[in-house]
Order: structure tokens, then sequence, then C-alpha cells
């Protein structure tokens, strides 16, 4: 049986992943004034940042609609006998709904999976899929188990700042102002589909960096050692590098992917935001 992987832009999966295992992408939107651009193909962080810059707003996303989903299901089963596709999490946006509806009209042919995690969190269920399907197995099980792995999966983010976060409406005024006198960066914890501050570190990104991959070693010694991923929005070289030096060092993963966030991410987070995502047992 031939299965067909798909997932929307959200996955944050450059094309090393993307192509190699032939994954096929269904772009968000993403609106700046009333210019539409499309996710991961052509809009740029640097885009977004300038537009935040000069009108104190953050843009606009815009989920694909049913219909929209429905023409990409056609595409990618072409030469397939079942299609694997997945959304960012259900608590976040439309896109689940709409394409479980698009799914309807394919008589079982089209799995859709909520991911119920954003960015490579979603990405690494991507790939399991990807895993499954080349052991052999038939989409229902693919479904089952990526599913089970669902509440496994770390996606968490330390950014820089809060102002972002501030003018998405997902923090106060008063926490703004508070974590730029006090150089705090917040823990940001999906669970079980939401995102959630649960952490403040202090200090400069460096300190709080560094805090962040130890305090995860410590909270996952067991975890899936297959892949994980350094996902950051346009943070500066070095301090990728030291990232991926503390994770060397405190983790032991076959395969450390570096990944840039793309638009709808971005947006959200703002420059200088950087997670370590992995699956935990």
């Amino acid at each position: 049986m031939k299965i067909k992987i798909s997932s929307d832009s959200t996955c944050d999966l450059g094309s090393e992943h993307t192509a190699g295992h032939d994954i096929g992408i269904i772009p968000l939107s993403v609106i700046l004034v009333e210019n539409v651009y499309s996710d991961g193909i052509d809009i740029t962080p640097q885009q977004i940042f300038d537009y935040v810059a000069a009108t104190k707003t953050l843009p606009k996303t815009a989920a694909c609609t049913e219909e929209a989903y429905a023409e990409q299901f056609e595409k990618f089963l072409e030469g397939h006998d079942a299609l694997i596709h997945f959304n960012i999490s259900s608590k976040a946006s439309v896109t689940n709904r709409n394409a479980s509806e698009a799914a309807k009209r394919f008589g079982g042919r089209v799995k859709v999976i909520d991911s119920l995690a954003l960015s490579t969190g979603q990405g690494l269920l991507v790939l399991k899929a990807c895993d499954f399907a080349k052991e052999g197995l038939d989409p229902d099980e693919i479904v089952r188990r990526v599913e089970a792995l669902r509440p496994k999966v770390n996606t968490s983010f330390v950014p820089d700042s809060l102002e972002y976060l501030h003018k998405g409406g997902r923090c106060s005024l008063a926490a703004l102002l508070g974590a730029k006198v006090l150089k705090l960066h917040p823990l940001i914890e999906m669970d079980e589909g939401q995102l959630h501050a649960t952490k403040k570190y202090a200090g400069s990104l460096v300190r709080c960096l560094k805090n962040y991959v130890a305090d995860l070693a410590e909270k996952y010694p067991s975890y899936d050692r297959t892949r994980c991923f350094i996902t950051h929005s346009s943070c500066e070289r070095d301090v990728v590098d030291m990232v991926r030096g503390l994770v060397d060092e405190a983790f032991d993963f076959e395969n450390v992917y570096e990944t840039v966030a793309g638009g709808v991410i971005t947006g959200h987070c703002g420059k200088n935001t950087l997670g370590v995502l992995f699956i935990h047992d």
C-alpha cells in the first residue's frame, strides 16, 4: 500500500525532510495589510519583523478553507492508496476542522490527525508517521500509534521578548513591562494542545537558554533518541551553536536538526525565540 504523508506548513520542516520523505506541505496564509503570502513560500521572517516594527501590530494568519484542502488532498492522492494529513493543534486554529470536513469526501482514504502541537512538535509526529509508513504499517495503525505519541511530544520555547505575545493578547502590559525590567524570559510549553507560560527564567537570553536545556535534561531522562529539533526565529548563530553544544552534552540523540520557524510561528513569538523539541518516553 502506498501511503502519502502531508502536513500544514506549521510543522516547520525544511526541505531536507519534506523532500527526503516526500512530505506534502499545505501552506497557511500570512497577511500583511492587504497582501496575502503563503507561509514558507514567499514570505521571510525579516518581512514579519519589519512589518511589526513599522505598524506595531502583528500579522494576521488564515487557515486553509475546506475547498482548498479538498483540492490539495486530491492531488496528494494521485498515485497513492491513502493520505495521512497533520494539522496544527485544533485549539490554536480551525485548520483541523476544515481538513477533517474535506477528508469526508474521499471515502476513508484520507486520515486527518490533530497534532495537538505546533512547529517541529508537529513535525516530529509527521516524521514518525513517515517512519511507520516505511515499516509497512497500514493507515489506521499509523494513526493509532501517532496519536498515542501526542502527549509525549515536548513542544516548548523560550522567547527573548514578550512583545509579540503581548501584542497578540497572550500576556498583559504589566507582565511585559515587568519582564523588561527584571530581564525575565518565560518558558512557553504546549499542554493538551494549548500554550502555557509555565516558568520564568531570569537573566540574559544565553543564561536562560542554558537553564532551559538543563531543565529539559532533568525533566526527561528517558526519551526517543531518533531525532531532536532546535527550532528558532532568526536567533544569532553563536546562540544556536551554544544550544546545540548543550543539547549534545545533555542528551544522546542520533540526529539533531536545526530549523528556522516559519511565518505563522514567527508572527506569534517574535525574533530570537528558541525551542528544543523531541519525543520523550
